[in-house]
């Protein structure tokens, strides 16, 4: 994902309540620092353009988890895939630390 610094900062405080669902970024900005070469070529999914006013915004995401899983052989799994996320009856207020 892509932000203004602005959002960006305001992203965090959103996502940083929740950390059982996804939580705050794991990093922001300089992709080279966690491994990544080329934001045009991603590993999975779409490339997301980065504009000269924004900064890249990277979440932990549940397709490493899935690469373990496929790379372990398990029988059985249940995960979640791009826009078809577990829904729950659990409110925010229950899943908030703050």
């Amino acid at each position: 994902m892509q932000l203004k610094p602005s959002d960006a900062i305001r992203a965090i405080q959103i996502t940083s309540r929740f950390p059982s669902v996804h939580g705050a970024p794991v990093h922001i900005g300089l992709p080279s620092a966690i491994g990544i070469a080329d934001l045009a070529k991603p590993d999975y999914g779409d490339a997301v353009p980065v504009n000269s006013d924004e900064l890249p915004v990277f979440w932990a995401c549940g397709v490493t988890p899935q690469a373990v899983i496929a790379a372990a052989k398990l029988p059985f799994a249940i995960t979640h895939a791009p826009g078809l996320m577990l829904v729950t009856d659990l409110r925010n207020k229950q899943l908030a630390v703050l």
